[in-house]
């Protein structure tokens, strides 16, 4: 582990006892053998000043000290309200979009280094005062020349190193979780954590972010339901974008969304449309929809639209992981548990030789509480936290691909139920997905697939033939000796000393025993081998 690891790690100690976030954990109703751990913490036996702070209040500025890897998991729990207490949960809605804004003047001064030019030469008019402030970034609101009203989001300075350090721990932790428990191996934690890296590593890059807020925007573009603010390419560079200034509600703010009387019914259900249209239709999900990037249009409240910003983190799915989806949460809301059972064993998520009667059974013990509810008040998250627990008796595997997609989904579902606590996320998904369904085995899908699958076969024939022709020459596109580049006259003359050599042993073989004659031909032999090898 590197030193400054090891630092990270005391940094981080230091702050779980500034804000005495021990205190919250031991807390919590845990077993004995937990709450034994805080007689091994030195700094419990001293004398420690009242903190007065609320417990909210505490957590929040420890995650906000902590760097962007903390301030996006207290955002994901942020938006689950159902799963948190009010007032933690208040305040972690601070997160998403109010994180303390580094100087101005490195924005301005990284903003110029970045474009290559004095911000007066590229905007009419710059505020120097950030308009918003998150986890990676904060924003600036700027007029171009042009008179277009646009945002310039930078990325703050220094993350890497604080990153780098937080990920080398996760790794440990993961790796060493992943040798020392069969459970957690289930969950492929280092996996889990690899697919991290890359996502936060991404969201530090703003092309990446500009071209995904584009593919985001053609996909929607005309649609009632979401408007993705156009990107301006000329201004945007790895560590600066420039995009269009938008004006709406920001989705939480549900007193001014009650004020212009917007239809909250309606306003869920297209959230819920849109994440399946992303999942299904398109296979690229906007997939870090905590309510800082999401507002809402004033312009038609009684058909509202979704806007969408801060693109940086997107997923997609293969067509067999959409297929899956789609056919388990079939299954699973007509409560088909043998149909959910083999689809489990089908893709690969517990292992061929399980037993399907049993597996059933598990499910079904899960699953069927939850019935007894209405639909309206099932959580997707307590199904998914209830099906997990069958992962030790059947080494259900959860597949790395997908945690992105849960989160959202539970981002999504806690949004919804936060505007529409009676919204019935099945019946509003059931018709789009029933739809998608169709649509797969439609005469017109059906034809484009023959048509891809004719436009591979030019293609297929190449590859066929390059295949039998190094099955009839197997030897033909090796590559070349290292002999023949390098040392292809030496060994040559090697060939040749032991064609003579050889020889001198053959003729006076007789005066030997009879045992020392092969030598003589295997140096014959090879001899005459390096001196004719091409």
């Amino acid at each position: 582990m590197k030193l400054l690891a090891v630092r990270r790690l005391l940094r981080i100690q230091r702050v779980v006892i500034r804000y005495r976030l021990d205190d919250l954990l031991f807390d919590l109703p845990l077993p004995w053998w937990l709450a034994s751990l805080r007689l091994l913490m030195p700094w419990r036996w001293l004398p420690r000043k009242k903190l007065e702070l609320s417990r909210g209040a505490r957590l929040r500025l420890a995650l906000q000290d902590l760097g962007p890897i903390f301030i996006k998991f207290g955002q994901l729990l942020s938006t689950r309200r159902d799963l948190l207490p009010a007032d933690i949960a208040d305040e972690l809605m601070l997160l998403q979009d109010r994180v303390p804004p580094f100087d101005p003047q490195k924005a301005v001064a990284l903003i110029e280094e970045q474009l290559g030019a004095k911000v007066g030469e590229v905007f009419a008019r710059f505020d120097v005062e950030p308009l918003a402030s998150a986890s990676v970034a904060q924003v600036h609101a700027a007029r171009l020349k042009s008179g277009e009203e646009v945002v310039v989001k930078v990325v703050r300075p220094g993350l890497k190193p604080v990153i780098a350090q937080d990920l080398a721990w996760l790794f440990l932790i993961a790796r060493g979780a992943e040798r020392v428990s069969a459970d957690a191996r289930l969950l492929h934690p280092v996996d889990v954590v690899s697919d991290y890296e890359k996502t936060i590593y991404d969201e530090l890059d703003l092309l990446r972010e500009a071209a995904n807020a584009s593919q985001l925007r053609r996909n929607f573009e005309g649609s009632d339901m979401m408007y993705v603010p156009q990107v301006y390419w000329d201004w945007c560079r790895p560590k600066v974008l420039v995009m269009e200034r938008i004006y709406g509600i920001q989705v939480t703010d549900l007193e001014t969304l009650a004020d212009q009387r917007t239809d909250m019914k309606m306003l869920a259900e297209r959230g819920v449309e849109i994440f399946f249209t992303q999942v299904f239709r398109d296979s690229f999900f906007h997939a870090d929809m905590h309510p800082g990037n999401i507002f809402v249009s004033t312009v038609k409240p009684w058909s509202p639209q979704y806007i969408a910003i801060d693109c940086g983190i997107v997923g997609s799915l293969t067509p067999e992981d959409q297929d899956y989806l789609a056919r388990n949460l079939f299954a699973f809301f007509k409560r088909d548990y043998r149909r959910v059972a083999q689809l489990h064993i089908d893709s690969g998520w517990v292992p061929a030789q399980t037993k399907l009667n049993e597996f059933e059974a598990a499910i079904r013990t899960v699953c069927e509480p939850i019935f007894e509810k209405p639909l309206k008040d099932i959580s997707f998250g307590q199904v998914l936290m209830r099906l997990f627990q069958t992962a030790r008796r059947f080494n259900m595997e959860v597949q790395p691909q997908l945690v992105l997609l849960q989160k959202t989904l539970l981002n999504i579902e806690g949004l919804g139920r936060q505007l529409y606590p009676d919204l019935d996320l099945w019946s509003t998904a059931q018709p789009f997905l029933e739809r998608w369904m169709r649509d797969r085995v439609s005469p017109k899908t059906l034809l484009q697939n023959l048509h891809s699958q004719v436009e591979q076969v030019p293609h297929l024939a190449n590859m066929t033939r390059d295949l039998l022709e190094r099955m009839s020459q197997p030897h033909l596109n090796d590559p070349p000796a290292p002999w023949k580049q390098q040392d292809h006259w030496a060994l040559r003359l090697l060939g040749a000393a032991l064609l003579g050599g050889g020889a001198v042993l053959a003729t006076g073989a007789e005066n030997f025993v009879a045992t020392s004659v092969w030598p003589a031909w295997l140096m014959l032999a090879a001899g005459l081998y390096l001196v004719v090898r091409r």
